[in-house]
């Protein structure tokens, strides 16, 4: 087998650690896009497991997981555009065409055997809807989480976004997220002690 033409694709990604989210916003705890992309994919694979061993829907908690690790993948290139840059309709147009582009463009950096299964992974058109729903509850619920840690750390600056995410997670519930909230939610905002004593 001929040794493969040299590719960044996954140097890129690697990168996702360098760029902050919540830039606009004063933090008392810095999150990157790589640990926020690991948060959702292990926050979706939960949501997905819901949906199929406690609501038997018939979905695969495994391919959810891979998708929302992916879900962030063009801030690679593109950075964490603030959400309120994001607020109207032609900002959003324009930011999901960038990030399709963007996402495109990532593409052609891998070898071409490779590209057709990191494409179903980033491509957001490709996901089966049942998956999508998933992963976007998922980082929502990665941000409502962000949100409240900042404000148990006294961070009054998140107090609006946790209100505005709050609602967008109670207009839109999902049985899988309502599981997850009353199983899972309260802990976190238990201390480490009372973690490891199981209360």
């Amino acid at each position: 087998m001929a040794t493969p033409p040299v590719s960044p694709f996954y140097a890129h990604l690697s990168r996702l650690r360098f760029i902050k989210r919540w830039g606009l916003m004063r933090n008392a705890i810095e999150e990157d896009v790589a640990q926020h992309s690991w948060e959702v994919a292990v926050l979706a694979h939960a949501l997905a497991l819901i949906a199929r061993d406690v609501l038997g829907k018939p979905i695969d908690p495994n391919a959810v997981a891979v998708r929302a690790l992916f879900h962030d993948a063009t801030e690679a290139i593109t950075g964490d555009l603030p959400t309120p840059v994001k607020y109207s309709p032609a900002m959003r147009q324009a930011t999901a065409h960038l990030e399709e582009q963007v996402g495109h463009e990532m593409l052609k950096l891998l070898p071409p055997a490779l590209q057709p299964g990191v494409q179903s992974a980033m491509d957001h058109a490709q996901w089966p809807e049942a998956e999508a729903v998933l992963v976007k509850a998922a980082d929502n619920l990665s941000a409502w989480l962000k949100c409240r840690a900042e404000l148990r750390y006294g961070n009054r600056e998140f107090e609006q976004a946790a209100q505005q995410i709050e609602r967008k997670l109670r207009d839109h519930m999902l049985p899988e997220v309502r599981y997850f909230l009353d199983t899972f939610g309260p802990a976190y905002d238990l201390t480490l002690d009372s973690l490891m004593r199981g209360e």
